[in-house]
């Protein structure tokens, strides 16, 4: 790697109020995460709880099925299925709003072929193990929404401190507390509080400010070293990403915990001072403006109370882990609102890529990770990869469009079945 990228934007952790985390990873899934430039752009909105939609439709209606080379979506998918193979075959999948089980994609999964010979043969096993369905809003009948893009994270980094490598990143500190309050209260089940004892008492842990500071300094905490203090906090947003240490090895990190403390977005910030127009809160923005004010940067980092700490992903070479627990493929995983779209599912997608383009973006996706702003019937976040390229893509796409769930075939005529 040439040096750090610029311009590390995406994905957000949990924006939650008080010091109540709902749940805390430890779970060994990452970070729920949401845009620090839509957090910016707008005020904060009541949630709603949209419905989704299926109409059914042939594969011949899906704009663009014929065109797809399906490279990398095979392997996408059977890391779905290896993931279904783990599980009981009755254990539900699906969401309240779709409701699959493992079983459901047995024969899919089982009929797999290690790879596709050609584009043929791959959309013959798509059309004969699954049943198309365009996503709509079930409010209003809008089959339109938004598709924004993601990375991964890519840092240069050292397993020691030096001159150029001297910003740590923090394992979960052994005085750091997760306290399940639902152990106390069947009407607190599911949520949790960030904390750690202080004179017999159970109090908030630090904010942000107070242990980039040095709270946590020669604590033996420090899994790698970085040499930017912004990309470091980026990161944190990030939720997880890839550390290139100085002989070429590649070490990923991904979220471990955080500190309790709500998220506030620093764009935001900007904007409430007047250091930046609302349009220009994206992190490319955000990131002149910290060029621009370098001894401001540690005071606004320190805006945002929360703080994340890492572990190192062992096995994890492929790809960063989505929300499913498998690696993500790049252009072919997409995230998506699991309380509407079954993790695993198959996708269609039918989009214009990045920027002010009318250039199509369609092909087979799979629903396998979440996102805190990816909500809504038809709402998607393209995995670009990493790098420079993948990068620029996400940063770009804004994208209008729409997608069609492939339903296995016994979910498929359940849901046809009538009564149901």
């Amino acid at each position: 790697m040439t040096g750090s990228p610029r311009d590390r934007f995406r994905r957000a952790l949990w924006a939650l109020s008080a010091i109540v985390a709902i749940g805390l990873a430890g779970c060994g899934e990452p970070s729920d995460k949401r845009a620090e430039e839509e957090a910016a752009a707008e005020p904060p909105r009541e949630a709603e709880t949209p419905a989704l939609g299926l109409e059914p439709v042939a594969f011949a209606d899906l704009p663009g099925w014929s065109e797809d080379d399906f490279a990398g979506a095979f392997d996408a998918f059977a890391k779905s299925c290896a993931q279904f193979a783990r599980q009981p075959q009755d254990r539900g999948v699906g969401t309240e709003a779709l409701a699959l089980r493992v079983s459901d994609f047995a024969d899919a999964c089982g009929s797999l072929p290690a790879q596709a010979a050609d584009p043929a043969e791959a959309r013959a096993y798509f059309e004969t193990h699954f049943t198309p369905f365009l996503a709509i809003d079930a409010r209003d009948g809008t089959e339109r929404g938004l598709f924004t893009g993601y990375f991964e994270a890519e840092l240069s980094g050292a397993r020691r401190r030096d001159a150029t490598y001297d910003t740590p990143l923090y394992a979960v500190p052994e005085d750091l507390v997760v306290a399940d309050l639902g152990r106390f209260s069947e009407e607190l089940a599911g949520k949790r509080v960030v904390g750690r004892v202080e004179d017999g008492r159970f109090v908030p842990y630090p904010e942000r400010g107070e242990i980039e500071s040095g709270l946590l300094a020669e604590r033996g905490l420090e899994l790698l070293w970085i040499d930017d203090p912004v990309d470091v906090f980026l990161l944190q947003v990030q939720g997880s990403g890839r550390v290139v240490l100085p002989d070429g090895e590649v070490v990923r990190v991904g979220f471990a915990g955080h500190n309790g403390r709500p998220y506030r977005s620093i764009g935001r910030v900007l904007i409430e001072r007047g250091a930046i127009e609302p349009h220009a809160a994206s992190w490319d923005g955000i990131r002149g403006w910290i060029e621009e004010n370098p001894d401001e940067a540690h005071a606004l980092f320190a805006e945002n109370p929360r703080f994340v700490f890492f572990r190192e992903i062992d096995g994890a070479a492929d790809g960063p882990i989505g929300a499913q627990g498998v690696p993500l493929t790049p252009r072919r995983s997409l995230a998506v609102d699991r309380s509407l779209v079954p993790l695993g599912l198959p996708v269609w997608l039918d989009t214009t890529r990045p920027g002010d383009s009318d250039v199509p973006l369609r092909r087979l996706m799979v629903a396998q990770d979440t996102g805190g702003a990816i909500t809504g019937p038809v709402r998607g976040d393209f995995f670009w990869g990493y790098g420079e390229t993948a990068l620029a893509e996400a940063g770009r796409m804004k994208s209008r469009g729409r997608y069609f769930l492939l339903l296995p075939n016994p979910a498929a005529a359940r849901l046809a079945a009538p009564g149901t």
